[in-house]
């Protein structure tokens, strides 16, 4: 692999001489118009900011460096990585960590570039045209999910040890948050961190850990006192490295067979209580806001792999022929993909919305969720409507469209189920049950 592809060193410097230009404002962002045709559709030109509701020029040459960066040094080896079930996370993240893309929005002085979080949902978007759904799960934990509270409230000296060398990419970084038996259900994870003099003593587990098996550090939400389940909880970081931290196996999954994902006991493992991120007790704030960016994250970047998937379905059912005529031509076909892409749409926007009204402060976290969930639902009709036009070959697992009928399932499940966004909702609309 490259060290650094020279388009992604020529952004990272762009963005990083931030005083040479002004982030465009929201107020005077214009609509992405369409036009009509009978005619067979050729793929859409590459968007410019004027005609884009939350990025600008810069956003534009962050994706294309990215997407450059994929086409030479990630998709090349999908395949492979596929078959063996991992991915290479350290080669992978250092290529990705000099070029700047995995701390977009993250502080310069810990090795950031100090932009919004619209940048972030651009990293995500772009990121969806690697050839699988693992390996961008991967990267979007390590800048989007485990990293989001250590940057925002954790010590110097935290940050110098973990987030630093997590954005340049020499460190991989995983999320302990799911148990057997709290995994969307956050509020009941049993995992203790038992403060003897200057130290936690951890005893406990964690499940369904992305990176688990490669990671160096854990941002891991464990218990800190006996108190009430949202004030008892505070995030760690956890180095994988100590005695007593145990990878009990290495989980086979449905689909994301490139990440690697694993199943992670604590047997006494010791760790600096100046290793807590922020308030001792605040961890499940802490990590309910992670979730927001998380969840934002991953609705952006699903939305590109729709795009391609749809795309891919029109191409092959405008060759395959049924009836002496293009699968493509029946009315049925050409309908439902519409009507799909339609639905893709008015997530992007969801999505859009959720992230401008995001980097100015606002609570999104009833958006985020609804992003969410219409995500999942969304991933689920999609890939199993194109799969169907594909027949047999659909069935194969030598097409992209079936890697994504595996791939997208988890999204339903993944950074809290469904069921969980519909009562995060139900919260906000103010229609839950009064205890």
């Amino acid at each position: 692999m490259m060290a650094l592809p020279e388009a992604a060193l020529r952004v990272k410097m762009l963005l990083c001489r931030r005083t040479l230009y002004k982030f465009a404002s929201f107020s005077g962002a214009r609509l992405l118009s369409t036009h009509g045709s009978s005619q067979s559709v050729s793929p859409k030109p590459p968007e410019v900011a004027d005609d884009h509701l939350i990025y600008t020029q810069e956003h534009f040459a962050l994706k294309e460096a990215l997407r450059k960066l994929i086409d030479q040094e990630i998709n090349p080896y999908v395949d492979q990585w596929e078959a063996e079930g991992t991915f290479p996370a350290h080669k992978v993240f250092k290529v990705l960590g000099n070029a700047g893309f995995l701390g977009v929005n993250k502080p310069v002085e810990y090795g950031g570039l100090g932009l919004d979080f619209s940048y972030s949902v651009a990293v995500a978007e772009e990121l969806g045209s690697i050839r699988c759904g693992g390996i961008p799960m991967a990267i979007g934990v390590q800048s989007d999910m485990a990293t989001p509270a250590l940057a925002r409230f954790g010590s110097d000296e935290l940050k110098r040890e973990f987030l630093l060398p997590s954005i340049m990419g020499d460190k991989v970084a995983c999320l302990g948050v799911s148990e057997v038996g709290a995994g969307s259900d956050v509020s009941s994870i049993k995992t203790k961190a038992v403060r003897k003099g200057d130290e936690y003593v951890i005893n406990g587990g964690k499940m369904w850990t992305t990176s688990g098996t490669q990671a160096d550090w854990m941002c891991l939400l464990a218990n800190t006192s006996d108190g009430p389940p949202h004030k008892n909880k505070s995030l760690i970081c956890l180095p994988m490295n100590l005695p007593g931290v145990h990878i009990a196996r290495k989980i086979n999954k449905i689909g994301m067979w490139s990440s690697d994902t694993a199943e992670v006991f604590f047997d006494d493992v010791r760790v600096p209580c100046k290793n807590v991120i922020g308030q001792e007790g605040m961890g499940f704030t802490y990590q309910m806001l992670q979730f927001q960016e998380e969840r934002l994250w991953a609705v952006a970047n699903i939305v590109t792999t729709m795009d391609s998937i749809i795309q891919d379905t029109i191409n092959y059912t405008r060759q395959r022929k049924v009836f002496q005529q293009p699968v493509l031509y029946h009315q049925a076909v050409h309908f439902r993909l519409a009507e799909l892409q339609t639905e893709v749409e008015l997530l992007r926007s969801l999505l859009y919305r959720a992230t401008a009204m995001y980097i100015k402060g606002n609570d999104v976290t009833k958006l985020a969720s609804m992003a969410k969930l219409k995500g999942g639902r969304l991933a689920r009709e999609l890939s199993d409507s194109c799969l169907q036009y594909w027949g047999g070959m659909g069935y194969t697992s030598d097409v992209p469209v079936s890697r994504f009928y595996r791939d997208s399932r988890l999204m339903s499940i993944g950074a809290g189920a469904d069921e969980v966004m519909l009562g995060i909702i139900c919260k906000y609309m103010d229609t839950l049950p009064r205890k």
